[in-house]
């Protein structure tokens, strides 16, 4: 078990904890297999009706997957430990599709930032899923920051968000608050930072099997009190722009339009790596006439081929690494991207009985 994965059970819930503050809780791959283990477990425990996920700390239930370990291992040999990279995202991938399909209520409390491998074990599926905000919530889909593509099921949840939400929120990569967050989907429930700690108290005096229905008569007083959003506001902007049929002609659109809210969209998407928006274009195309498994299984294959290719390792050297934030990406521009660069990202990696989230 690891030391950032605190668990208890009271009053038949299991209550995980990610304790590892000082890096707001990113994912180790030790952590994913605690996670990993504590929800089977739980899973098939007749004892246990209900599964609540939250942090020690206020600023973030989860930022991610641990970036600064990718980038380590990522320029390893195999007898340096890249095999770790390979198990970290079989295995996160596994953990996702576990919580997706969880049998029993599965509460996020998605307090402070929820980011990227954040989001792949706060989004559960729509049989089990409990997602709480506060006005705290930062939530996003980032990767392209870092030449990367949204992952942990991001190729699922974004692209069955409304309209052009998720083209939007995977292209740009830009943080999105609590009322956002419910508008695209993306969380249930608000629940006011002054009042989480009457909530949990709550969650903490009431037997799993009722935990749902109590946490829904709980937050049902401040569903007007996220605020207005702003993805709402600019929806039709968002659609028109967004549902074009390729990111140049996104950029092209976007740069016509004199409204600031696309004036943010645009500046954030030319600071990103031209080519992984191009293939997170194609990404949540696919995904969107795929389930969950399949989902999950092209990501796997993505992501060989972005540590194959380097970008995402050049863009985590920028951001963290050496924090230049002068990513060298390749290709450098995006007129320089080409479809056939795009669909090397998809071409199989393994034969599908030897792929391995076959088994999903």
């Amino acid at each position: 078990m690891s030391e950032f994965v605190q668990t208890r059970i009271a009053n038949r819930t299991g209550w995980i904890t990610l304790d590892r503050p000082k890096a707001l809780n990113s994912l180790s791959l030790a952590m994913v297999r605690a996670l990993t283990e504590l929800l089977l477990a739980w899973r098939d425990d007749a004892g246990i009706d209900a599964v609540v996920l939250g942090s020690s700390s206020a600023k973030a239930l989860c930022a991610g997957g641990d970036i600064r370990f990718f980038h380590e291992i990522g320029h390893s040999g195999p007898m340096g430990g890249s095999a770790l990279l390979e198990d970290f995202f079989t295995e996160e991938y596994e953990l996702n599709h576990l919580i997706h399909f969880y049998p029993k209520p599965y509460v996020a409390l998605m307090d402070g930032v929820v980011m990227g491998g954040g989001m792949g074990i706060a989004q559960g599926g729509p049989d089990c899923q409990l997602r709480i905000v506060t006005e705290g919530t930062r939530m996003a889909m980032p990767e392209v920051n870092i030449g990367l593509f949204p992952d942990v099921g991001g190729s699922y949840f974004l692209s069955r968000a409304p309209g052009q939400l998720g083209n939007y929120l995977g292209l740009t990569g830009l943080t999105i608050g609590a009322a956002d967050a419910l508008y695209a989907g993306l969380a249930d429930v608000f629940v006011p930072q002054a009042q989480m700690a009457a909530l949990v108290e709550l969650i903490g005096a009431t037997p799993g099997a009722q935990l749902r229905a109590a946490i829904g008569a709980f937050a049902a007083p401040f569903q007007g009190d996220a605020g207005a959003s702003e993805l709402e506001t600019a929806r039709i902007a968002i659609d028109h722009h967004f549902g074009a049929a390729s990111v140049a002609d996104i950029i092209a659109s976007l740069g016509q339009d004199p409204q600031p809210f696309a004036h943010k969209a645009l500046a954030a998407m030319r600071t990103r790596s031209p080519l992984m928006m191009c293939v997170t274009h194609e990404l949540l195309a696919r995904g969107a006439r795929l389930e969950v498994a399949d989902c999950l299984r092209m990501e796997r294959t993505l992501v060989r081929r972005c540590f194959e290719h380097g970008e995402v390792l050049e863009g985590v050297r920028a951001l963290v690494i050496d924090k230049d934030n002068a990513p060298k990406w390749s290709p450098a521009a995006l007129e320089q991207v080409t479809g056939e660069m795009v669909a090397g990202f998809f071409a199989p990696v393994w034969p599908a009985h030897a792929h391995p989230l076959r088994h999903l």
